[in-house]
């Protein structure tokens, strides 16, 4: 009774858990057998007993008991083994869908079957549906129908779907704030049904589409506005501007794209009609980065920034180049990392459009000399100055001629700063001791010298 802990008021103690990063069974189990006080005060709060997995007869019933008439979340992931008819979850069917809240059920085909085929009550408090199908294609072997939860969705804020072909009723979807739908059979869905889909879901924010893009039923003029859209992702083999065409996108919306840069032209990759989407004239930022697996890109509109991703030998300066299609005179900042630099002057050509540069980040490139040549500018040159407004140059050494390339720095500062365009700074980030590393005449063409190890970038 001296113990400190035991101060805390009970209703304060109960909420500690709330704060843990993951709850786990055993940790809330783990507290009701610290002492008879303990187990009275924590079993007492239903909140607590209202996320489950329905693995066990007795946990599941000890779980409906201590959570009372709260709403439940459940995860029915069922990987490994078939469902039997003797699976708790199908005991409490249907007594306890009516309080469901969120809804998570993974597995292969077959378990997908059993449990939803249970799932045709209505649920009138889920606000979240999860429903993933394991394994490799081909795709989820049944249909997932109308007939789950009566066909009323309309509570759902948020449905996710992977890797299953659906029937479900694209209607009343006026509370859904997020969407994801991946992987699923090709020409499972058309243009019209997604757009259907968009219009009976007016207030999404988010939405999620991985191999979905469908390639047939474009319909001619239709337009649907996404007017509370904040971020989209797209991810497909097919060309996104079949499904583009149709979507009016509201500025300052995020929108992130994967795309082959090195077979197409980034405006291949979007709606053929600009006026669409109206955010991409107003790039603040630009970021390139190396990806394992494939190049990234995300736009958002003013104030925003766009990324592109590329793998470590993409030619950086012909990415650069794509973007001279759009308008990036308000791009502030500017970072690339990975890519490879063959010439000059596609990045000069990139570069001089770039009119409100601010900073720019270059770290990975395999010949970063290159691109530092770019930003300087010939003394004697009535050329138009390259990212006149450019303050920052960040500079981060992954090669062993690390020299080489502050050599290149120094060359660069003092072009810009008999011009008048003097840097206010130029970090330098190096896994390496700096003792031997002499940028005492970097520092007479910049304002301030900041030199890091790499790892605080």
């Amino acid at each position: 009774m001296l113990a400190p802990i035991n101060k805390i008021p009970p209703e304060i103690l109960t909420l500690i858990p709330d704060f843990w990063n993951h709850k786990r069974d055993r940790d809330i189990i783990a507290l009701t057998h610290i002492c008879q006080t303990w187990r009275e005060v924590f079993v007492s709060r239903p909140s607590l007993w209202t996320n489950f997995d329905c693995l066990g007869e007795e946990k599941t019933r000890i779980y409906l008991e201590r959570s009372k008439s709260f709403p439940i979340d459940l995860s029915l992931i069922r990987n490994w083994r078939k469902i039997s008819l003797c699976e708790p979850f199908l005991q409490i069917i249907p007594h306890a869908t009516g309080r469901l809240r969120s809804l998570f059920v993974g597995g292969p085909s077959a378990n997908i079957r059993v449990i939803t085929s249970h799932l045709s009550h209505p649920a009138p408090l889920l606000e979240r549906l999860s429903i993933c199908c394991s394994g490799k294609p081909p795709y989820c072997d049944f249909v997932l129908t109308p007939t789950l939860f009566n066909g009323d969705l309309s509570s759902l804020h948020m449905l996710r779907l992977e890797r299953i072909h659906t029937e479900l009723p694209w209607r009343k979807m006026d509370n859904l704030t997020s969407f994801t739908l991946s992987r699923i059979p090709p020409g499972a869905v058309s243009v019209g049904q997604l757009l259907d889909f968009f219009e009976n879901a007016p207030y999404l924010e988010e939405v999620k589409l991985c191999f979905v893009i469908p390639t047939t039923g474009a319909q001619n003029r239709r337009l649907v506005s996404l007017a509370c859209l904040k971020s989209m992702d797209i991810d497909d083999d097919n060309p996104f501007s079949i499904l583009l065409d149709h979507l009016l996108i509201p500025v300052g919306a995020k929108l992130e794209i994967g795309v082959d840069l090195l077979s197409s032209s980034i405006r291949e990759s979007f709606s053929r009609s600009l006026d669409n989407l109206q955010n991409f004239s107003d790039f603040t930022t630009i970021k390139l980065r190396p990806d394992k697996f494939y190049p990234r890109m995300k736009f958002s509109g003013p104030n925003g920034q766009v990324n592109i991703t590329l793998r470590t030998n993409y030619r950086t300066s012909s990415v650069l180049g794509s973007l001279g299609e759009f308008n990036t005179s308000n791009t502030k900042r500017l970072e690339i990392d990975g890519g490879e630099i063959f010439n000059g002057d596609p990045l000069y050509r990139a570069l001089l459009p770039m009119k409100d540069l601010r900073t720019l980040t270059l770290s990975g490139c395999k010949d970063p000399d290159i691109f530092i040549g770019a930003l300087q500018p010939a003394t004697c040159s009535s050329e138009v100055a390259v990212c006149p407004k450019l303050e920052e140059f960040v500079l981060v050494l992954h090669h062993r001629e690390r020299e080489s390339h502050i050599t290149s720095v120094i060359e660069m500062a003092a072009a810009r700063a008999s011009r008048g365009e003097k840097l206010k700074t130029v970090k330098i980030f190096d896994g390496r001791d700096a003792a031997d590393l002499d940028v005492s005449e970097l520092k007479k063409h910049v304002w301030n010298v900041e030199y890091c190890p790499e790892v605080w970038l």
